[in-house]
């Protein structure tokens, strides 16, 4: 599964998003398996596709939801300790909360790779020290 930020998931929904078309190339080159979001960035897209599209685009964003091609990574105690360290850490960012939980997950998953067009992604560290590849 691809670890996806809430931007992409905008602009895979939104036409007039100025990042649709690069999102859309990137979707069709990552593997053909559900992308992986959190709750923090799936509730943050919610409110994102509504400001563009209405009801329309939260419709949208839940259609990849039932037909299993966003799946939601529940987070747990350790996920949410490690959440508030590492907005901590990044406070001059600042880091926010969907973020943060795309960091505790990739970490506890082992993903190196991140679906996001949010250029924090550059900055921040895994707990390994590595930066995530962030794609497109």
């Amino acid at each position: 599964m691809t670890l996806t930020d809430t931007g992409p998931l905008v602009a895979l929904i939104n036409r007039n998003d100025p990042n649709h078309s690069k999102c859309i190339a990137a979707a069709r080159r990552l593997p053909a398996r559900p992308l992986l979001t959190t709750w923090p960035c799936f509730t943050e897209a919610m409110y994102l596709v509504f400001r563009a599209g209405g009801y329309e685009g939260q419709e949208a964003l839940w259609a990849l939801f039932t037909a299993e091609r966003l799946a939601l990574r529940e987070l747990d105690a350790a996920d949410t300790s490690r959440m508030a360290s590492l907005m901590r850490k990044y406070r001059d960012r600042p880091m926010d909360l969907a973020d943060a939980s795309l960091v505790a997950i990739a970490e506890r998953l082992r993903i190196e790779t991140v679906f996001s067009l949010d250029s924090d992604f550059q900055v921040y560290r895994l707990a390994d020290g590595s930066v995530p590849q962030v794609i497109p």
